[in-house]
């Protein structure tokens, strides 16, 4: 056929293809299928690293931190106050004994490092008895202090009242983590020897299960304190002086939270009497039911009750929870690697066809 100016119309043969649609090729699906591919090989590693870190995490809390809060402080600073409002005592100003009278005994304790053995602590102790502003007695000692066990350690200066020549055995204050034994020797710094200390039941203090030990002993004599007392305060017939040394009788309870070992509350009767070295007569020197007072037993509550839950969180909570995350994380790693190497055949065919 001639169009109108002579030349020569090409006849269509038929209805032309249509261009393909941009991104929804067959080469465009195969490009996103690699780039997927890819961001599944990536996140596997990572998968894996995060499930190694939680594991790690949940066995560093379980088989370290535990193990470092479970132990005794390396620093401690720390005061334990026992009172009794209607206590008597012997004034040895004017040899009258004093009754109905408020004495306080007070303990204190300033630790830290032991040098060279970061397994022990260094103690500086010392105890007072007061009443009405008036010293009644007072001891020092050094002791070296085992973190795991709460133990004296036999080493590096110690001494009570100066006495380098003693030798400390047993607990010193603090109970060891978790213990659970029915008897624990417990070093008694007057008499200078550790008379057990023996489980006698349990009880809740402050709503707090906790676990009642308590120690006594007879009346015993304290080595090296003779000294001079007037015989007429001790009832005796005679002029001048003698030598009297003191006698002490107690009976020791402590409340111990036994996850923790610590000691939650206290109490002492002690009777100490005046007694003199030739025989003959005797004197009250002191006689006190001294207990903790109840806002200090409360803060010792709190604080055990925290370190409990703490350790609780370390030992058991926060690994299990960690380390079934960790496992998780690397089973759905494992998934997804074999689900991949299933449709890798596949997914290499389809990005090979690249139409135009």
């Amino acid at each position: 056929m001639s169009g109108p100016a002579g030349g020569a119309v090409a006849e269509s043969t038929g209805p032309q293809p249509a261009e393909a649609a941009p991104g929804r090729g067959p080469g465009v699906r195969g490009r996103g299928r690699r780039v997927s591919a890819v961001l599944a090989r990536n996140a596997r590693p990572v998968a894996v690293a995060a499930a190694a870190f939680l594991l790690t995490v949940a066995l560093m809390l379980r088989f370290y931190v535990a193990g470092e809060l479970e132990r005794i402080p390396a620093r401690i600073d720390l005061t334990m106050r026992l009172a009794d409002d209607s206590a008597a005592y012997l004034d040895t100003g004017t040899w009258e004994t004093v009754r109905g009278a408020e004495v306080e005994r007070t303990t204190r304790v300033e630790g830290g490092f032991a040098p060279g053995n970061p397994d022990w602590t260094t103690w500086s102790m010392s105890t007072s008895t007061a009443a009405r502003g008036t010293t009644l007695s007072h001891g020092d000692r050094r002791v070296i202090v085992d973190r795991d066990t709460g133990t004296a350690v036999n080493c590096c200066g110690e001494h009570v009242d100066g006495d380098r020549a003693v030798r400390q055995a047993g607990l010193v204050l603090l109970w060891p983590a978790g213990g659970g034994w029915k008897e624990y020797p417990f070093y008694d710094a007057d008499i200078r020897a550790a008379p057990p200390m023996i489980l006698d039941g349990r009880d809740r203090v402050g709503g707090l299960a906790v676990r009642r030990y308590v120690q006594r002993f007879d009346a015993t004599q304290l080595p090296d304190s003779s000294s001079p007392v007037p015989a007429r305060a001790l009832g005796l017939e005679e002029p001048g002086t003698v030598q009297a040394n003191r006698w002490l009788e107690l009976e020791r309870t402590y409340w111990v939270e036994p996850v923790t070992g610590r000691v939650v509350d206290a109490r002492e009767v002690r009777r100490e009497t005046l007694r003199p070295e030739n025989g003959g007569g005797s004197r009250v020197l002191l006689d006190a039911d001294l207990r903790m007072a109840e806002e200090l037993v409360e803060a010792r509550v709190r604080e055990a009750e925290e370190l409990r839950t703490l350790l609780r969180a370390v030992r058991t909570w926060l690994p299990v929870g960690l380390g079934t995350a960790g496992g998780l994380l690397f089973l759905a790693a494992a998934v997804r690697e074999l689900r991949a190497r299933r449709t890798a055949p596949a997914a290499e065919d389809g990005g090979g066809v690249d139409l135009k």
